[in-house]
This record gives C-alpha cells, sequence and structure tokens, in this order.
C-alpha cells in the first residue's frame, strides 16, 4: 500500500504543524537561559489541560494501539483492563501520592528515594529505570512504530526507526518537558479523531453500512459471532488465562503494575510534577481518568473487528495496520497522522524522561558544580544516545515475537512489585528502613526471574503478585529487625489529601462508569 498526494499533504502538514508548534510554546522570554527547571519540569507552570492530555500521549503509543490491538484480536475486550483499571489507578495517585511528591518539590522519582532511603537505593533504582525505560519502553515503540509506518509506506523497517528516531528527537530535544507537554492537546486530538474513524470504517464494513445505524450494527454482529472476545473476566480454559488470569486483572497483580506504572513511573509522572499546583495536578489526572475510559474503544475494538474482517493475519500486531490499508485516500492520511503523532509524542516523553533520570540522578550528585546550561547539554546527549541504543536493540529484542503489548507487560513486571513497595511504605511507613528497600528492589528482580525460570506456567501477573507479597513480607521483616532509620529528608507531616470539588465529582462518575462496564462485560 502506498500514500496517496493527499495523504502525503496530511502527514506533512502534522508534521510541519506539531514542529513548529513544538518551538513555538518552548521559547523562554527575551534574556532567560533555558536552565534544568525550565528544560525538565517545564517551568512548574503546567496547566491541568496540558497534564491530563500529556499523561494520555505519554502512555498511548505504537505499544498500546498496535500491541494492544493486536491482543485484541487474539484476547478480546479483557485487554482492555488495563486501561479501565489505570483509570482507578489514575485517582488513587491523585488522591494519595501527589500531594507528597508536590509538598516535597520532587524532580525525579530516583531522588524521592534519595531523600527518604539514600543515595544508594536511589542510584540502584535510576539505573533499574533507565534500563526499563531504554530497552522495553522506547525499543517496542521504535519496533512497533516502525511496524505500521512500513505497512503504510513500504519503508524499509529500520528506515522507517530512523525516521521516527531523528523526528522525535528534533520534536523534544530542544523544548524538553514543555516542548512535549504543550503540544499534546493537538496529538492527543488527533489520536482520538483517527482511532474514531478506524472503528467507524471498521464497525461499518462488518455490517455493509454506513452512519450510526452502520457502526451499531457492526457492534451487534461482533457480539454475536465473537461472543467470547467480549469477556473481562477470562475463565482458567481460555486459551489465553494466562495472559489475563481471571480475576487477577481486578484484585491481584494488575493494582501492582497500574500503581507502579501510574504512580511511580517517570515519564508519566513528570507532567504533574510540573504543575502550577496540587489542585491544577489533580485536575488534569481526572481529565486523563476520562480519557482512559475512551481508550479501549479506539484501540482494543478495531482489534476485535480485524478478526471478522482478516481473520487469518500472519501476526496479531498486523491488525491495526491492515485496518488502515482499507482506508480512502484523505482518511488514511489522517489516520497515519494521528498514529505518528501518537508514537513522537510517546517518544517525545520517554526520551525526556531517560535524559531526566541520567543527568539528575546519576550525573548531577558526582558532578555538584555543573551549571544549569551544562545540565541541559548532558541531557540532551542522553537522550541521543539513548535513542541510538534503541534502535539497534529493536530487532534483536522484539523482532520475532508475536504479541509485543505482552513482552512490555511482562519484562516491566519484573520491577513493579520492589517500586511499589519501595515508595507506598516510604511514604506511609517511617519505620521503613534502607536495608527494606533493597531487599524489595533487589528482591523483585531476583524472585521475578526465577519464577521465569522454574515456574514459566504461572501466569505472570499472577506472579507479579506473588513477588509482591513475598518482598513486601521480607522488607517489613528486615525493617523491624533494625534500628529506626533516620529521619528522612522526605516531609510526610501535615499533608494536604483533600481535594477539589472538581475531582470529587468527577471520581464519582469514572468510578459509576467502571462498574457499568464490568457488570455488562463480565
Amino acid at each position: 500500500m502506498h500514500l496517496s498526494f493527499i495523504d502525503i499533504a496530511v502527514l506533512v502538514t502534522y508534521a510541519v504543524s506539531i514542529f513548529t508548534l513544538a518551538q513555538l510554546v518552548s521559547r523562554e522570554k527575551a534574556g532567560h537561559i533555558k536552565d534544568s527547571k525550565d528544560y525538565f519540569l517545564a517551568s512548574k507552570n503546567l496547566p491541568w489541560w496540558a497534564i491530563g492530555t500529556s499523561l494520555i500521549a505519554a502512555n498511548i503509543s505504537a505499544e498500546q494501539i498496535i500491541g494492544m490491538s493486536g491482543s485484541g484480536y487474539v484476547i478480546g475486550l479483557g485487554i482492555a483492563s488495563y486501561e479501565w483499571m489505570a483509570a482507578l489507578t489514575l485517582l488513587i495517585v491523585g488522591k494519595f501520592f501527589l500531594p507528597v511528591f508536590l509538598k516535597n518539590e520532587i524532580y525525579t522519582m530516583p531522588e524521592f528515594l534519595q531523600r527518604r532511603y539514600g543515595s544508594s537505593v536511589r542510584l540502584v533504582m535510576a539505573v533499574f529505570w533507565l534500563g526499563l525505560y531504554v530497552f522495553v519502553n522506547l525499543t517496542s515503540i521504535l519496533w512497533l512504530g516502525a511496524t505500521a509506518v512500513s505497512t503504510v509506506t513500504g519503508i524499509d523497517m529500520q528506515y522507517a526507526m530512523l525516521a521516527l528516531g531523528i523526528f522525535a528527537g528534533a520534536y523534544a530535544l530542544y523544548g524538553g518537558l514543555k516542548a512535549v507537554a504543550l503540544t499534546d492537546i493537538v496529538q492527543v486530538t488527533l489520536l482520538v479523531l483517527g482511532g474514531l474513524v478506524i472503528v467507524y470504517m471498521a464497525l461499518g464494513k462488518i455490517s455493509g453500512e454506513t452512519g450510526i445505524a452502520g457502526v451499531v450494527g457492526g457492534f451487534d454482529i461482533l457480539r454475536t459471532e465473537m461472543p467470547g472476545k467480549f469477556q473481562m473476566i477470562l475463565s482458567p480454559d481460555n486459551p489465553y488465562y494466562k495472559d489475563l488470569p481471571g480475576l487477577s486483572v481486578i484484585i491481584g497483580g494488575m493494582w501492582i503494575m497500574n500503581l507502579s506504572y501510574w504512580g511511580f513511573n517517570q515519564y508519566i509522572i513528570q507532567r504533574a510534577l510540573g504543575a502550577k499546583s496540587t489542585r491544577e495536578a489533580q485536575n488534569g489526572i481526572v481529565l486523563a481518568a476520562f480519557l482512559k475510559l475512551l481508550i479501549p474503544v479506539i484501540v482494543v475494538l478495531p482489534g476485535i473487528a480485524a478478526g471478522i474482517l482478516a481473520p487469518h493475519l500472519g501476526r496479531p500486531d498486523q491488525a491495526y495496520p491492515y485496518l488502515m490499508t482499507l482506508l480512502p485516500p484523505g482518511f488514511l492520511g489522517l489516520v497515519f497522522s494521528a498514529l505518528i503523532a501518537a508514537i513522537i509524542a510517546s517518544m517525545g516523553s520517554k526520551i525526556n524522561s531517560i535524559a531526566t533520570i541520567f543527568t539528575i540522578d546519576l550525573y548531577k550528585p558526582f558532578h555538584k558544580s555543573a551549571s544549569e546550561r551544562t545540565l541541559v547539554i548532558i541531557g540532551r546527549l542522553t537522550a541521543v544516545i539513548a535513542l541510538i541504543v534503541a534502535m539497534l536493540a529493536a530487532k534483536p529484542l522484539l523482532g520475532n515475537l508475536s504479541q509485543a503489548f505482552q513482552y512490555i507487560q511482562e519484562y516491566t513486571g519484573f520491577v513493579t512489585p520492589g517500586i511499589v513497595i519501595i515508595f507506598v511504605l516510604g511514604m506511609f511507613w517511617a519505620r521503613t528502613t534502607t536495608a527494606g528497600a533493597f531487599v524489595a528492589a533487589v528482591g523483585s528482580v531476583v524472585l521475578s526471574f526465577a519464577y521465569k525460570i522454574y515456574a514459566p506456567e504461572i501466569p505472570f501477573m499472577n506472579r507479579v503478585g506473588y513477588v509482591f507479597l513475598i518482598c513486601l513480607a521480607a522488607t517489613i521483616l528486615v525493617s523491624l529487625l533494625q534500628h529506626r532509620p533516620k529521619t528522612s529528608t522526605v516531609d510526610v507531616r501535615d499533608i494536604d489529601y483533600s481535594t477539589g470539588w472538581i475531582f470529587n465529582v468527577a471520581s464519582v462518575i469514572v468510578v459509576g462508569i467502571l462498574v457499568a462496564l464490568y457488570v455488562t462485560f463480565w
């Protein structure tokens, strides 16, 4: 398939517009030189709408659009639990975690660990995160994004990855977080529009009708012909039970993964850390929660529809790119631009957070006299190196996988139990010691590898839950056996956990929608 002239015109218009906008919004006032606070935290001046849309833009990329559609193709609506449970997780983060981080003016998650436990824990977790971001997150975005670009344009995968890396670098390197966050409203709008076009087209093609009747008719046909694809909670006899082990998605390991991702993940939480105020951050969080409810409609549903339209695809991850090939000229350019927008926005978020962690947590502690200009330069160099490494590692790591989304979840789950323990106990149990934190961090990785090697039959989501419980018990035991820890510099006294009426009303609505969804598709 090749892009028509109008498709290319739409894509070029998007590319030029978003690059120009990124440079405009990241400009500083005359005479002001961009410092590390400007570059890494957008001068702590982000409004709620930028925070909410940027959270989604950082989260939704090729691994969600391509990978989750592929999982929808083989598993069905059950994979949507990652999105819908995340909406509830975001409310918890906004209510209980953000007030602690914002009161203590935290730049990075490893910085919180140093102030709570000491430099050794900060160093270990910074290295863990950098490895995860480069070799799991960034590689997956590049590989799956290049898969889509190659399918649509016919460009070789390696050239597609190179083009995406250069575009993302040009888009994000100069302006930092401000350039990324303040343009994400455009990226997310384009993402939603493109997703709705795909859904409209796919369901209409299934029903053979156009308009709302076609959409409704196509959805009814999907539910009638593929009822097994509309079960949120999989039974043990389901062939994909190992990927989504029944009730574990709502009362087990998925909670650990979601709390880690949305509460303590640098490239996600960094948007909220750059907020004007706690209320502004919380309102942004609740906007993101509403958007998460919508994502399965524009990502998972197309994958299920592809099960009827193309039941014999070579790989599940080809489902979304296949649907794109059915679009008429002009609409293909719009959807392709939306996909590129999601890829570029998420890549910009990843490389900015990689640069932030390396510069603030690994470089600055050993170069205390480094100037603000030097820190910004180091951040940009780090981002470039991370992109190059990810490009080289993408094919060896992901080239032979059928469901890249599951790869991401499984290997992220190696560190998430320890992360949740360290942060939650660090904020809410003053007795936690540095040695206890080390047990959680290292034990999480070691036990996860042990389960992977010696008990591969256990679903990875259950494994995450088991590892969490074992490491939690070990952390508490080690902490109790030691002297009470020295006073940390993290202030957890007199934290204002109250929330405004907008957050409260919106939270009730989000919970109500979630209950209705799970009752309907149980």
